[in-house]
């Protein structure tokens, strides 16, 4: 028997953890653009907030940008392993995104401002029945 697809066209026994994220052929982010004004958003909406337009589409996101802010967060929720890095993304071709910059010590000489960085997923846990839930972050582009 072949194996089936989910819904977002990855694997079967993979789920993501926020809608937006696609687990198809290579891991992305899909956004609702504005055809107005190119404002972009993660959410449904019925309107855009930056003009009005009512008209949005679906797009793909870069996998790749450059970190526009960040903080080293040092306490957390329980059970949230710190410090982490949490950022502020700028996507090439538009979009940004708040996200984990991943695979890095979180020390503040270790995430610079305008740091390249590409979308990498990881599993954040796995259910009785086997199936991984997938998140996102971001992680630093070897120079």
């Amino acid at each position: 028997m072949a194996d089936e697809s989910a819904a977002d066209g990855g694997p079967s026994n993979q789920i993501a953890m926020v809608e937006y994220l696609h687990l198809d052929d290579e891991p992305h982010l899909v956004a609702n653009v504005c055809d107005n004004c190119g404002a972009t958003y993660f959410d449904r909406r019925n309107a855009c907030a930056a003009c009005g337009a009512r008209e949005f589409t679906a797009s793909r996101l870069a996998n790749t940008g450059s970190v526009r802010t960040f903080t080293i967060v040092h306490r957390a929720a329980r059970g949230v392993p710190a410090p982490y890095v949490s950022a502020v993304v700028d996507l090439d071709g538009g979009g940004r995104v708040k996200s984990n910059i991943i695979n890095v010590e979180p020390k503040p000489e270790n995430v610079t401002l305008g740091m390249r960085v590409r979308l990498a997923t990881y599993v954040t846990a796995t259910d009785d029945d086997g199936v991984e839930a997938v998140a996102f972050g971001y992680e630093p582009v070897a120079a």
